[in-house]
Protein backbone atom coordinates (compact mmCIF):
# COMPACT_ATOMS: atom_id res chain seq x y z
CA UNK A 1 0.00 0.00 0.00
CA UNK A 2 1.54 3.15 -0.97
CA UNK A 3 0.27 6.19 1.13
CA UNK A 4 -0.87 8.66 -2.25
CA UNK A 5 -1.62 12.58 -1.70
CA UNK A 6 -5.10 11.75 -1.01
CA UNK A 7 -4.76 9.17 1.71
CA UNK A 8 -2.02 11.55 3.40
CA UNK A 9 -4.26 14.35 3.51
CA UNK A 10 -7.25 12.40 4.72
CA UNK A 11 -5.08 11.22 7.66
CA UNK A 12 -4.04 14.62 8.58
CA UNK A 13 -7.71 15.75 8.74
CA UNK A 14 -8.63 12.42 11.01
CA UNK A 15 -5.76 12.99 13.32
CA UNK A 16 -6.42 16.43 13.83
CA UNK A 17 -9.81 15.52 14.47
CA UNK A 18 -8.94 13.81 17.48
CA UNK A 19 -9.25 9.78 16.09
CA UNK A 20 -7.34 6.77 17.33
CA UNK A 21 -5.01 5.11 15.01
CA UNK A 22 -6.62 2.07 15.01
CA UNK A 23 -9.80 4.36 13.93
CA UNK A 24 -7.74 5.83 11.22
CA UNK A 25 -6.74 3.14 9.92
CA UNK A 26 -10.26 1.59 9.90
CA UNK A 27 -11.31 4.75 7.81
CA UNK A 28 -8.20 4.35 5.26
CA UNK A 29 -8.49 0.31 5.01
CA UNK A 30 -5.75 -1.83 3.67
CA UNK A 31 -3.54 -0.22 6.51
CA UNK A 32 -2.81 -0.77 10.02
CA UNK A 33 -2.39 0.72 13.36
CA UNK A 34 1.20 0.94 13.41
CA UNK A 35 1.15 2.17 9.65
CA UNK A 36 -0.82 4.83 10.69
CA UNK A 37 1.09 5.73 13.56
CA UNK A 38 4.73 5.37 11.72
CA UNK A 39 3.10 7.68 9.00
CA UNK A 40 2.28 10.15 11.51
CA UNK A 41 5.72 10.42 12.97
CA UNK A 42 7.20 10.57 9.25
CA UNK A 43 4.25 13.69 8.45
CA UNK A 44 5.57 15.36 12.26
CA UNK A 45 2.17 15.64 13.11
CA UNK A 46 2.01 16.02 16.82
CA UNK A 47 -0.91 18.64 17.40
CA UNK A 48 -4.56 17.09 18.19
CA UNK A 49 -7.82 17.89 18.96
CA UNK A 50 -8.46 16.28 22.64
CA UNK A 51 -8.95 12.51 21.77
CA UNK A 52 -11.95 10.88 20.80
CA UNK A 53 -13.86 9.13 23.28
CA UNK A 54 -17.43 7.73 24.01
CA UNK A 55 -19.48 9.89 25.48
CA UNK A 56 -20.85 9.57 28.75
CA UNK A 57 -24.55 9.40 30.20
CA UNK A 58 -24.59 11.99 32.95
CA UNK A 59 -26.33 10.87 36.15
CA UNK A 60 -28.11 12.68 38.63
CA UNK A 61 -25.83 11.57 40.95
CA UNK A 62 -22.89 12.92 39.29
CA UNK A 63 -24.52 16.37 38.45
CA UNK A 64 -23.88 17.27 42.05
CA UNK A 65 -20.80 18.19 43.20
CA UNK A 66 -18.60 15.93 45.72
CA UNK A 67 -17.48 17.19 49.19
CA UNK A 68 -13.86 16.66 49.84
CA UNK A 69 -12.86 15.48 53.46
CA UNK A 70 -10.10 18.10 55.17
CA UNK A 71 -6.83 16.11 55.04
CA UNK A 72 -5.55 14.76 57.67
CA UNK A 73 -2.23 15.60 58.58
CA UNK A 74 -0.04 12.46 57.88
CA UNK A 75 2.43 11.98 61.10
CA UNK A 76 6.32 12.47 60.65
CA UNK A 77 7.95 8.99 60.69
CA UNK A 78 11.01 9.00 62.44
CA UNK A 79 14.11 7.39 60.95
CA UNK A 80 16.40 5.67 63.50
CA UNK A 81 20.00 6.38 62.58
CA UNK A 82 21.85 3.13 61.54
CA UNK A 83 25.12 2.64 63.88
CA UNK A 84 28.20 4.10 62.72
CA UNK A 85 30.15 1.01 60.36
CA UNK A 86 32.63 -0.90 61.97
CA UNK A 87 36.02 -0.63 60.97
CA UNK A 88 36.53 -1.46 57.80
CA UNK A 89 38.34 -5.70 57.84
CA UNK A 90 41.94 -5.48 56.91
CA UNK A 91 42.93 -5.68 52.93
CA UNK A 92 43.31 -9.39 52.18
CA UNK A 93 46.63 -10.63 50.97
CA UNK A 94 48.51 -9.86 48.28
CA UNK A 95 51.00 -12.63 48.37
CA UNK A 96 50.81 -16.34 48.69
CA UNK A 97 51.78 -18.04 51.75
CA UNK A 98 54.85 -19.99 50.67
CA UNK A 99 54.26 -23.71 51.59
CA UNK A 100 56.93 -25.42 53.99
CA UNK A 101 59.26 -26.37 50.98
CA UNK A 102 59.09 -23.22 49.59
CA UNK A 103 57.07 -23.34 46.63
CA UNK A 104 53.70 -21.51 46.22
CA UNK A 105 50.37 -23.63 46.21
CA UNK A 106 49.46 -24.35 42.04
CA UNK A 107 46.35 -26.25 40.74
CA UNK A 108 48.56 -29.66 41.67
CA UNK A 109 49.38 -28.82 45.60
CA UNK A 110 46.41 -27.28 46.34
CA UNK A 111 44.46 -29.14 49.57
CA UNK A 112 41.05 -28.71 51.21
CA UNK A 113 42.32 -26.73 54.45
CA UNK A 114 44.07 -24.24 51.96
CA UNK A 115 42.72 -20.94 50.79
CA UNK A 116 42.31 -20.85 47.13
CA UNK A 117 41.73 -17.84 46.45
CA UNK A 118 44.05 -16.83 43.14
CA UNK A 119 46.53 -14.64 42.83
CA UNK A 120 48.02 -13.58 39.36
CA UNK A 121 47.18 -13.97 35.45
CA UNK A 122 46.33 -17.87 35.12
CA UNK A 123 48.19 -17.87 31.60
CA UNK A 124 51.18 -16.74 33.52
CA UNK A 125 53.97 -18.72 34.77
CA UNK A 126 53.99 -17.00 38.71
CA UNK A 127 49.92 -17.46 38.96
CA UNK A 128 49.42 -19.19 42.21
CA UNK A 129 47.10 -19.52 45.18
CA UNK A 130 46.60 -17.92 48.35
CA UNK A 131 47.52 -21.30 50.10
CA UNK A 132 46.34 -19.75 53.88
CA UNK A 133 44.31 -21.56 56.44
CA UNK A 134 40.67 -21.36 55.03
CA UNK A 135 37.64 -20.64 57.49
CA UNK A 136 35.84 -23.61 58.41
CA UNK A 137 33.65 -24.65 55.81
CA UNK A 138 34.88 -22.50 53.55
CA UNK A 139 37.54 -22.38 50.53
CA UNK A 140 39.39 -19.17 51.27
CA UNK A 141 40.81 -17.63 54.21
CA UNK A 142 39.31 -15.38 56.73
CA UNK A 143 40.58 -12.32 54.42
CA UNK A 144 39.58 -13.49 51.42
CA UNK A 145 35.89 -14.64 52.67
CA UNK A 146 35.32 -10.50 53.36
CA UNK A 147 36.32 -9.77 49.92
CA UNK A 148 34.29 -12.86 48.43
CA UNK A 149 31.15 -12.53 50.59
CA UNK A 150 29.40 -8.75 50.63
CA UNK A 151 26.33 -8.53 52.41
CA UNK A 152 23.44 -7.11 50.57
CA UNK A 153 21.89 -4.26 51.05
CA UNK A 154 17.99 -3.77 51.54
CA UNK A 155 16.61 -0.41 50.41
CA UNK A 156 15.22 1.41 53.37
CA UNK A 157 16.53 -0.67 56.30
CA UNK A 158 19.85 -1.15 58.30
CA UNK A 159 22.37 -3.82 58.02
CA UNK A 160 20.87 -7.44 58.84
CA UNK A 161 22.17 -10.02 59.71
CA UNK A 162 22.35 -12.78 56.56
CA UNK A 163 21.46 -16.93 57.32
CA UNK A 164 24.21 -18.97 57.57
CA UNK A 165 25.15 -20.08 54.25
CA UNK A 166 25.77 -23.95 53.22
CA UNK A 167 29.34 -25.33 53.07
CA UNK A 168 30.57 -25.62 49.26
CA UNK A 169 31.82 -28.92 48.72
CA UNK A 170 34.78 -29.17 46.14
CA UNK A 171 35.97 -32.44 45.08
CA UNK A 172 39.96 -32.60 44.81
Amino acid sequence: MAWTEDRVEVLTKLWAEGLSASQIAKELGGVTRNAVIGKVHRLGLSGRAKPSRPKKVASARSATPRKRAAAKPRPIKTVAKAPAPAAPPPPPPVEAKPLPNGEYATILTIRDHMCKWPIGDPMADDFRFCGRKNKQGEPYCEAHCNVAYQPSRRRGSGPKALPPRRPTRYIT
